[in-house]
């Protein structure tokens, strides 16, 4: 199941996206693929190379494992793909079938709870810097991972499948943990934090946003859009941020924000982008 759904997504996905960037798929030069629901092998982008039209020589490079932060840590790993060579067309692939970590023979109320956060979802996104400089600027992204927190997200995985981990920890965690993160991310990039017109985060889940709010010190319901996706989509894991990122550009909100993302390690990803009205 995971294999046909998850190309059926993925080749609807990345014809969206080259065909909103004016491109075919024999212009793209590497493909960066994020998926942590299933496994496939030979992985999804050279399953439906043929059907899309990439070209032989294509650079692949398949993402297991980051969850909920594959799509802002594919962003950046595509960023830094095409900035480090300026002639190189880079996309990004990102697809999670979630609802096949639903297990039958896990009917507790932590897994029922946990499980029904999630939905599924596909994302792509073009990124290149030699197409005039037109649309959003991506700049190098950074990660944090907390030591001793291996058991705060994951999968458990078992003769059955996957069965989900997700601590009822995860928002106090964020809101004790995540802001000195954030604060030091910025000082790497040597951003001043009040040049940042708005902070953007993956919806883990409604108490997720409420800890993060409460921990920046932002109004309850400040993340209006990331709310927005949740309550339409649910938490597709590493496509919603994309999600996130899709709607702010659609409303028009310019000026430069951080996209961050928590995932299994226990991690924090954080990509700056500037967008131009």
């Amino acid at each position: 199941a995971y294999i046909a759904v998850a190309s059926e997504l993925f080749h609807t996905a990345a014809r969206r996206a080259l065909d909103r960037a004016g491109l075919r798929a024999s212009d793209i030069d590497a493909v960066v693929s994020v998926s942590s629901t299933g496994i496939a092998t030979p992985t999804l982008e050279a399953r439906i190379a043929d059907a899309l039209g990439f070209r032989p020589d294509i650079l692949r490079i398949p993402l297991f494992g980051l969850g909920c932060a594959g799509g802002v840590s594919g962003l950046a790993l595509a960023q830094r793909l095409a900035d480090a060579d300026p002639n190189m067309r880079v996309l990004l692939v990102v697809v999670e079938l979630c609802s096949l970590a639903f297990r039958c023979d896990r009917l507790s109320k932590a897994n029922i709870v946990a499980t029904a956060l999630f939905g599924d979802g596909a994302a792509a996104a073009v990124i290149s810097s030699r197409d005039g400089g037109e649309g959003t600027e991506l700049l190098p992204g950074c990660q944090h991972t907390w030591p001793h927190t291996l058991n705060m997200m994951g999968w458990k995985v078992d003769p059955n499948g996957f069965e989900v981990i997700f601590d009822r920890a995860i928002p106090p965690f964020a809101r004790r943990h995540l802001r000195p993160v954030i604060e030091d991310f910025l000082g790497r990039l040597k951003v001043e934090k009040s040049a940042v017109s708005r902070f953007s985060f993956h919806p883990g889940g409604a108490k997720v946003l409420q800890a993060i709010e409460s921990a920046f010190g932002l109004r309850d319901g400040a993340l209006d859009i990331e709310r927005q996706v949740l309550r339409e989509h649910g938490n597709m894991s590493a496509p919603t941020a994309l999600f996130v990122l899709k709607q702010m550009l659609e409303e028009g909100r310019s000026g430069l924000s951080l996209l961050t993302a928590l995932g299994p390690g226990f991690s924090a990803a954080s990509l700056p982008l500037m967008a131009r009205a």
